[in-house]
């Protein structure tokens, strides 16, 4: 490893990476530090807060040389107690820190987190809605098309500007936290929505999600024009970044999560690859394998697109990660046979192991095959390069420990209205009235009494959706802070109006009311991952019940969070209006600034909205194209004040 500090420092005193000063400490750190160090740097845990036979829970751990991890993460929901602030945060983190850096060349461990929508892990983060949202949002560049009887107003241009303050403001929030790396953007191309992790894709198109890699000069900074093509995180405000998961993890059969996509090699490279150019040319730090397989191959094993397509061809000079215990899985049965995992996986050219749980098995293992020269030391040489390349562009060798200088960035007003602004844009209007001619919205404000119904209407939790303080996200509005869409409707009102909230109405109740409209919310609960996988994709059995006892009683906007498309042929002719809110986050003021007509919809859709689950996967430009709603459809209205 000591040789591998002198090849970095070099580089960097070259210019190649970052400013001289740094590679002249690069070279100070000479010294032998053997292959077993070398080895315990390719290592990510978990940071447990539980025993220490699952994951290191105190800087002592890390003191001990025969324990020491180059790297450690808080994986969803893993936090340093409940409703932490950021200082407890920064505290648990810097407790660690101290740990690696008391050991014999004190390398700097980094220290990362899922932070996909916003620091959504953490208490009173603000979190921006989910991809599946981000990916609809324009710009106002006017083109028109033809669909049914609308003539259309397709904003066509991206708005990645609008992702790129979200990625800064992400990036702020995390590091108020201390904590200096992300795993995100996830820059799959999903198509199929019955994948359970679609909500954390922009688009089914990929100039879409290229467009969106945006997010990672975001979080890192603008790459300086020289620097092209190599990691780069500009200073103590950004963090490193994570694109994700390699490769083709949005395209599996029947959209089963860590499934099989069979594809030739041209639709590879031509539908799933290309935002990895565009996010390797923004100076990407990191790369993250998929769970899924390619042909049969598992990611995790596969040395020609691992190595040979992204390291060779395509000269990423960041460090590759796996995904949570990624090379458990890939035996059919997970950990089955542990020694050849780690083999194929670290001979793939994965080169940092995430090992949440029992990593002395995984140190200990892999010694051995080195020892034995089953893996040479040229390959653990090439990973610990890798990684001390983004270490040293991180600036972890000159600033080490988290302060609490960005604390009162963590769900800052700035960063909510930035929020609100994301929700508004990626509203997408479906239906607007039963006739083109009678539009339903933008509602009154001052209408005497409205009626507000459905499961999603007052669940912050809901509306956030997984990935949000939990891994499966949470229901309720007791989790974290923000605006439900209940709280925004009632502040959005003209004063005299009343605001009536029943989660599931009845005929006789809403007789009972003079209503002049409802607004109905519903949508899917959270998930997260396998658990979100369906091949139905049917609403749960309340939801159809609502829409049809409201809107057949009284005028209707349903609006559906949602993380995909879903089943709502049968119920689309009994609605007034149709809106697609996605999965807003948690300033859900942007949803009734757009419903009450003080913004315009300027949405589009990013995937194709089905009719029905059979004729999946149906994506833009396939031969049998006959959806619901095309790619690119999304109605539009003028704001009140226009």
């Amino acid at each position: 490893i000591g040789d591998k500090l002198v090849e970095v420092g070099a580089e960097l005193e070259d210019g190649k990476n970052m400013d001289p000063p740094s590679g002249a400490n690069a070279i100070m750190l000479l010294g032998f530090h053997g292959r077993s160090k070398g080895i315990h740097e390719i290592q990510r845990s978990e940071a447990s807060t539980g025993s220490t036979n699952q994951g290191p829970n105190k800087a002592d751990d890390f003191k001990r040389e025969d324990w020491s991890n180059g790297s450690l993460l808080s994986g969803g929901g893993s936090v340093p107690a409940k409703r932490a602030s950021a200082e407890a945060w920064v505290n648990m983190v810097n407790d660690f820190q101290k740990g690696a850096l008391s050991t014999r060349l004190g390398i700097p461990m980094i220290y990362g987190i899922d932070a996909v929508h916003g620091h959504n892990n953490v208490y009173q983060a603000t979190i921006f809605p989910h991809n599946v949202g981000l990916g609809v949002t324009r710009q106002l560049t006017l083109e028109i098309f033809q669909f049914q009887v609308y003539n259309c107003f397709l904003l066509s241009t991206r708005d990645p500007d609008l992702v790129k303050r979200i990625g800064a403001a992400t990036a702020l929030e995390v590091r108020a936290t201390g904590i200096p790396y992300v795993f995100s953007p996830c820059i799959a191309v999903c198509r199929d929505p019955r994948w359970g992790r679609c909500y954390e894709s922009y688009s089914e198109d990929h100039t879409i999600v290229q467009a969106m890699t945006e997010l990672i000069p975001g979080l890192q900074g603008d790459i300086p024009p020289t620097g092209k093509g190599v990691p780069y995180v500009a200073g103590k405000d950004k963090v490193a970044a994570c694109a994700k998961h390699f490769v083709g993890d949005g395209g599996t059969v029947k959209g089963i999560n860590e499934n099989n996509t069979i594809v030739s090699r041209h639709e590879l490279l031509s539908i799933h690859m290309p935002a990895y150019y565009n996010s390797i040319i923004k100076g990407v730090s990191t790369v993250m394998v998929s769970y899924s397989s390619v042909n049969g191959v598992k990611m995790h094993a596969e040395r020609d697109l691992v190595t040979g397509f992204l390291k060779d061809t395509l000269n990423f000079r960041g460090f590759v990660i796996s995904d949570w215990q990624g090379i458990d899985r890939i035996t059919p049965i997970p950990h089955s046979n542990y020694s050849y995992s780690i083999e194929a996986g670290i001979q793939a050219g994965i080169d940092m192991v995430m090992v949440p749980y029992n990593y002395t098995e995984f140190i200990d293992d892999l010694t051995i095959q080195v020892q034995k020269k089953i893996i040479p030391m040229s390959r653990i040489d090439d990973a610990v390069k890798r990684i001390l390349r983004v270490k040293f562009v991180m600036g972890l060798f000159e600033n080490p420990l988290g302060d609490l200088s960005l604390a009162e960035k963590l769900g800052c007003k700035e960063h909510r209205e930035l929020a609100r602004e994301a929700v508004r844009k990626s509203l997408v209007l479906l239906k607007n009235g039963k006739s083109i001619d009678q539009p339903m919205l933008p509602l009154p404000k001052k209408a005497p009494k409205i009626l507000v119904a459905g499961t999603h209407a007052d669940n912050l939790g809901y509306q956030c959706g997984g990935w949000t303080i939990e891994w499966q996200g949470v229901s309720g509005n007791n989790a974290t802070e923000g605006t439900t869409i209940l709280n925004a409707i009632k502040a959005t009102v003209g004063p005299a109006t009343e605001v009536v909230f029943n989660e599931n109405p009845n005929s006789k109740f809403i007789k009972s009311h003079d209503f002049s409209y409802a607004i109905v919310v519903v949508g899917e609960p959270p998930y997260a991952e396998t658990m979100g996988d369906s091949l139905n994709l049917t609403l749960p059995a309340s939801v159809p019940s609502t829409i049809k006892t409201v809107c057949r009683a009284i005028k209707c906007v349903v609006v559906l969070v949602t993380g995909r498309p879903v089943v709502i042929e049968p119920y689309v002719e009994s609605m007034d209006a149709l809106v697609a809110a996605w999965l807003p986050g948690s300033e859900g003021q942007g949803v009734a600034d757009v419903l009450f007509g003080d913004y315009g919809f300027t949405g589009k859709l990013a995937r194709t909205w089905f009719k029905s689950v059979d004729q999946l996967p149906m994506n833009y430009g396939d031969e049998h194209y006959d959806p619901l709603f095309p790619f690119g459809f999304g109605l539009q209205t003028t704001s009140q004040s226009s």
